[in-house]
């Protein structure tokens, strides 16, 4: 029986049964999963243009502040949330597909350790690269913004009730779930990691070195959100370790010291992997 698996998901097959799906379904689903992460962006997209629109409308100004807010409402907390909606009732599955209960003690051990394990890793992964390599991680947009428009504390909160779920609901409940159906547990986590790094890209700006350098990292805390997910099957938990990782950063690049020692230059670069 493969390590990650459990059996909490009856509708999961056993590594045997998704060595047993013709290839042909299983790169059906592959494509079906990258479709509903271009998807997942491109309606939320559409959403923080309508919010954006609709706010312009109602007499306010699109400050950077503004820019962020309706953005982070229109893609992790409409966007996401309207394409997983989707793809349950138009693949004829029950809302049961995406388990959601209040975390357990044994959930919460996971919570905790899964939060802890991705931090750590990356850490550990970041000093690795920067020391191998002359690059530096991709600056992440968003961060700047929030940033430069005093908004970064409130970050915090974002990452705990729209960035963590809303990422979590698309690329952990709906994209790993439904590749969980024809492949292993550890192929699914994989697979769903391959969509959920690169899809960072769109909000990274530096070399093409830097960004490459940027989605490798990002990986790492992807297949501990997944593993996390896999073994408790309850959305909630990776869902708060998603969430905890991103607020730990955000307070690291709110508090982080400046100048031009190895030190700093660490905080700086842990930061930017937002």
């Amino acid at each position: 029986m493969d390590s990650l698996s459990t059996n909490a998901d009856a509708s999961s097959p056993s590594p045997d049964d998704g060595d047993a799906t013709p290839s042909g379904s299983k790169l059906r689903a592959v494509l079906v999963a990258f479709g509903v992460a271009v998807l997942g962006f491109v309606v939320g997209l559409a959403v923080s243009l309508v919010l954006m629109g609709v706010w312009v409308a109602l007499g306010f100004e699109l400050t950077t502040s503004a820019l962020l807010v309706l953005g982070l409402v229109g893609l992790q907390g409409i966007g996401f949330g309207l394409v997983a909606y989707a793809y349950i009732r138009f693949s004829g599955l029950s809302f049961d597909f995406v388990p959601v209960s209040v975390p357990s003690l044994r959930d919460l051990g996971y919570v905790v350790g899964g939060y802890l394990t991705a931090f750590v890793l990356v850490l550990a992964t970041l000093v690795v690269i920067t020391s191998a390599f002359a690059t530096e991680p991709a600056t992440n947009e968003g961060a700047q913004a929030a940033a430069e428009s005093g908004l970064l504390l409130w970050m915090i909160p974002a990452s705990l009730l729209l960035i963590g779920p809303g990422e979590e609901l698309l690329f952990r409940g709906i994209i790993q779930g439904s590749l969980r159906r024809h492949f292993s547990a550890a192929g699914a986590i994989v697979l769903a990691t391959a969509m959920f790094a690169p899809a960072h890209i769109l909000s990274l700006s530096g070399s093409p070195q830097a960004a490459a350098l940027t989605i490798s990292i990002l990986t790492v805390p992807s297949l501990v959100f997944g593993f996390v997910y896999e073994r408790t099957r309850n959305l909630v938990v990776p869902a708060l370790c998603h969430g905890l990782y991103n607020a730990t950063l955000f307070t690291i690049q709110a508090f982080a010291p400046t100048g031009g020692d190895a030190g700093t230059g660490l905080f700086s670069a842990f930061a930017a992997l937002l």
